[in-house]
């Protein structure tokens, strides 16, 4: 960073910003020492990051204590996922991260419950069509996101973390299970951070969208330089995502980790990893996200961007549903949305 002139930083912003990157970026600087060095109209866009990532970071603690108060009641395990579990926990990729929702992870029998205390104090659904409601209620893997009426912060409740008409199969109650209390909090808890890995490859290798494919990327890298330093680790992991069936997930991600972000994972981990895809798979993937990793800002994107997306796009699709669901869906969702009805 130290060496850039100004037009390269032009770029690098855009690039960062488009990436949702820019207050990690910022958060590099400063750890680096390198915040008096930077150029002047640069400094500006670096200190505005930086700002906005601590006020995000301050509101998702606010809104999770709120979660917290609303489903007090509500005597069940109550995990919290994702973002909002590195940011309410001090864990490594909260360091400018940017958040738009919290997430949380209940048992499924308690979905009516959770929700019905979450619109009492002011979490409702959008409103949107039959069909979408009955998409997320039967098929998914979590509730209709949940809105609240007057901060318009939302929340998604997830039941476990795979659709139900998924083709790989996983169950929540080991990690509802191994979760442990977050103190302060009463009544919420975090997940191990073998789970936390695991969850976190699983979102990112399963879903076919790749506009926050990288910062989803840094996330995986910043856990595991943290926590992930000796062979014992390492072997707790691979368990856990053998024991999750959540083990080719968990290979795309640290093989994208180890070619992207030079992230030391030793090559003796990749080769024991559960859930090994063939090596044509390998191969096709490794391509695939190749391609589409840069598909956030135009700068990023070469001739194979736009095909691979498209690709990992239906890739996501296919694996959430069986194609007597998915294909009535995708026509359903093609059709303009006065022509869906019910």
């Amino acid at each position: 960073m130290a060496g850039l002139d100004i037009s390269r930083w032009d770029l690098l912003l855009r690039q960062a910003q488009a990436a949702s990157l820019l207050p990690r970026l910022a958060v590099l600087a400063q750890s680096l020492g390198l915040l008096d060095a930077m150029p002047r109209r640069v400094l500006p866009h670096l200190v505005a990051a930086l700002s906005v990532a601590h006020k995000q970071r301050q509101a998702v603690r606010w809104e999770v204590r709120r979660i917290a108060q609303a489903l007090a009641g509500v005597d069940v395990p109550i995990v919290l996922l994702k973002g909002a579990a590195y940011a309410i926990a001090d864990l490594p990729p909260a360091a400018g991260r940017l958040f738009s929702d919290v997430d949380i992870l209940v048992p499924r029998e308690a979905l009516p419950r959770v929700e019905a205390a979450l619109m009492l104090a002011g979490w409702h659904p959008n409103r949107s069509a039959p069909y979408d409601d009955r998409y997320y209620r039967e098929w998914m893997h979590e509730l209709p996101p949940l809105k609240h009426v007057r901060r318009g912060t939302v929340v998604d409740v997830h039941h476990n973390l795979l659709p139900e008409t998924s083709r790989l199969k996983t169950r929540p109650e080991p990690i509802l299970d191994a979760a442990r209390p977050l103190p302060g909090v009463p009544g919420l808890s975090l997940p191990t951070t073998e789970d936390l890995v695991v969850h976190s490859a699983c979102h990112r290798f399963h879903e076919g969208e790749w506009q926050h494919g990288l910062r989803d990327l840094v996330d995986v890298d910043a856990m595991l330089r943290a926590s992930f330093g000796s062979q014992r680790a390492w072997d707790a992991l691979l368990a856990r995502a053998e024991d999750l069936n959540l083990g080719r997930p968990l290979c795309y991600a640290l093989m994208s980790c180890r070619r992207w972000l030079r992230t030391p994972i030793p090559q003796g981990v990749l080769d024991s990893c559960p859930g090994q895809p063939a090596w044509w798979q390998r191969r096709a993937m490794q391509a695939l996200i190749d391609a589409a990793v840069g598909s956030f800002h135009h700068s990023c994107r070469w001739g194979l961007t736009g095909p691979a997306s498209l690709m990992l796009y239906i890739r996501g699709h296919y694996l959430r549903m069986p194609w007597r669901l998915l294909i009535p869906h995708l026509v359903h969702k093609a059709l303009p949305s006065e022509d869906r009805g019910a």
